[in-house]
């Protein structure tokens, strides 16, 4: 396994991923357990792989690109919207001071918490609940990533979370026409907006995920072209 992390850590810089800190935190976390038994072999190949309820971990180098993005320190206090299998939350915990995060879905939940306290990551807070009303009793959030697509815009529940002067990373846009979005915000009212790269998530949804709901489509959280 050892082997294919180091491959996995050396495809990622040379795709463009320069933070050293965010290299040495993909190769700190194992992302064999994040994912099904049975694809254990394919945990360190740069794809997005299936973890149940229609959602997926997302391929490695999207996680490091959008860590990167969001330019951390260990003073930063992270919002996460979408917890997944709990991957790239643990990623942003050895990179920050604190993670926030939320999922709808309640199984995929249990199943992070559970990973969170093998890892002995003591400085993630997770809920289930609605991510696109944020975390308002923990607000304002130095950097907040969001790992689902909105269709138009950022939810304006997390823009307002935002502290001045934070940054959130947001895949943006119809399935099949998603970018991945920066949002600076330099007032209550101004933000700096950059394109980052062509993305496909799954679509970011209201409310707290029914025990019978599962999507539809079961897009990949990958990078496009």
């Amino acid at each position: 396994m050892a082997a294919k992390v180091i491959r996995l850590v050396m495809n990622l810089r040379t795709a463009g991923i320069t933070d050293t800190a965010v290299l040495a935190a993909m190769e700190r976390i194992p992302r064999e357990i994040f994912t099904p038994k049975q694809m254990h072999d394919q945990a360190y190949e740069d794809i997005a792989l299936p973890i149940g309820r229609g959602q997926t971990i997302s391929q490695p180098f999207v996680v490091a690109f959008m860590t990167q993005a969001l330019e951390l320190d260990d003073r930063t206090k992270v919002l996460e919207i979408g917890t997944g299998s709990g991957y790239q939350a643990c990623i942003l915990a050895k990179l920050c001071r604190r993670v926030y995060t939320i999922e709808r879905h309640k199984p995929l939940l249990q199943g992070a918490e559970h990973i969170f306290n093998e890892l002995k990551l003591r400085n993630i807070t997770a809920i289930c609940g609605d991510g696109m009303k944020g975390w308002p009793q923990q607000a304002p959030f130095d950097r907040i990533i969001v790992t689902a697509g909105a269709m138009d815009k950022p939810p304006q529940a997390l823009l307002d979370q935002l502290s001045i002067g934070g940054i959130m990373i947001i895949p943006v846009g119809k399935t099949g026409q998603q970018v991945l979005r920066r949002y600076k915000k330099e007032s209550d009212e101004a933000y700096a907006v950059k394109d980052l790269m062509p993305v496909r998530f799954v679509p970011l949804l209201p409310d707290i995920a029914r025990s019978s709901e599962q999507a539809d489509d079961p897009t990949d959280a990958e990078r496009m072209g």
